[in-house]
């Protein structure tokens, strides 16, 4: 924050309003979020730092700290860029805030942040979430939280071409130290679930193996689901989403589909399952029964939905065999990014170390890793 701050001051000689906004971690439950299910994240402590100011000039100017690189904005005329490509998160904004009439005012902006690209911490809702709330104070727009992560969502789906569900900028705009939270992606009802890992912690294992959402397999996933949907409905009339499926539905309906859209149906309407009863084992602090379903959740990731890849069956695999630890998925879009651990504070060391150098035995990659605790929502730091 204080690099942001500091290059803030350089290029505009004022002194900022400082906004964070966290990535997220999703404990369990993993595209539901499109389906109108159920999903558990929590925003971490890692995200991007933001500096804005009100612009005495006649453009709006956006600095990135960690590409250098200036973009100037035309408030008028938000369109999609092919270059660079992180302005289309801001932009996409901006045309919403358009969209409903905000009294926008020419701005100055420096943003950088500690989340890796690629790596399923959803650093796009960051920077959206942390982009709009920045400019809500700035500019004292009067908009709520839920009109802010709508808008952000938009810009994701509108802008960055990726038709996310609500998760991700939910998660980075409502997230409370210390907290998951139970989510339902139908009515966004939600409900804060204390983290008590006691002497365990969250661990995440980067693959190093980056992906792009927007031109992976991610929007047939979807795609896939909503074919499962339209199937379902002319036997099943009250189903309009995977959340209103059973598997017994499925069952029922299971010849009239491929069996790649039976598996991805069926892996989500287990997945929905799951993550309901997780949150009981949250409850109860039965952290060991939550670490099963975890196994079991990237199991079904790797087969049924096949969002996984070699390298992150392979962390999942070493997880399995290591001592201390009672959970391990991959976490995020799949086809790269992490692997989520919960382990024990005295197994942490040597599992990273053994883990990293078996891993590039295997792949010829360097395993990055990162301690993650809980964190809050975006935030606005200090007012300048």
């Amino acid at each position: 924050m204080n690099a942001v701050r500091l290059k803030f001051i350089e290029l505009f000689q004022s002194e900022p309003l400082l906004v964070h906004a966290p990535g997220r971690i999703n404990l369990i439950g993993e595209h539901t979020d499109y389906n109108e299910g159920f999903v558990m994240p929590a925003a971490i402590h890692m995200g991007v730092q933001f500096a804005f100011a009100v612009s005495q000039n006649n453009v709006s100017q956006i600095y990135s700290l960690k590409y250098n690189q200036l973009f100037n904005l035309e408030l008028t005329n938000p369109a999609k860029v092919e270059s660079p490509a992180w302005a289309n998160y801001f932009l996409g904004i901006v045309n919403r805030l358009n969209a409903i009439g905000a009294p926008l005012q020419n701005f100055t902006c420096v943003f950088d942040g500690d989340l890796p690209t690629g790596a399923g911490l959803s650093s796009s809702a960051a920077m959206e979430c942390g982009f709009v709330v920045g400019l809500n104070e700035l500019l004292h727009l009067g908009l709520s939280r839920l009109e802010m992560v709508h808008m952000a969502q938009w810009a994701e789906h509108q802008y960055a071409g990726v038709k996310c569900g609500i998760m991700d900028q939910f998660s980075s705009m409502m997230g409370k130290k210390d907290h998951a939270f139970l989510l339902d992606c139908r009515t966004l009802a939600y409900e804060y679930l204390p983290l008590h890992l006691g002497d365990y912690e969250l661990l995440l294992c980067d693959t190093n193996v980056k992906h792009s959402l927007a031109t992976s397999a991610y929007n047939t996933r979807r795609s896939e689901c909503q074919h499962g949907v339209e199937v379902l409905q002319k036997s099943f009339p009250e189903v309009t989403a995977l959340r209103d499926a059973t598997v017994l539905m499925l069952q029922t309906c299971q010849q009239q589909v491929p069996a790649t859209v039976f598996n991805r149906c069926l892996f989500v309407v287990e997945e929905n399952a799951r993550v309901t009863e997780a949150a009981l084992d949250l409850k109860k602090g039965d952290l060991h029964a939550f670490g099963k379903k975890m196994f079991t959740a990237h199991e079904g990731l790797s087969k049924q939905y096949e969002v996984s890849c070699p390298e992150l069956d392979y962390l999942v695999e070493l997880a399995i065999h290591a001592p201390g630890i009672l959970g391990a998925r991959m976490i995020g879009g799949g086809f790269g990014g992490c692997t989520l651990n919960m382990i024990h504070r005295n197994a942490v060391e040597t599992f990273i170390t053994t883990t990293a150098t078996a891993y590039h035995a295997r792949f010829g990659k360097t395993m990055n890793h990162y301690r993650v605790k809980p964190g809050a929502g975006a935030t606005v730091v200090m007012n300048g």
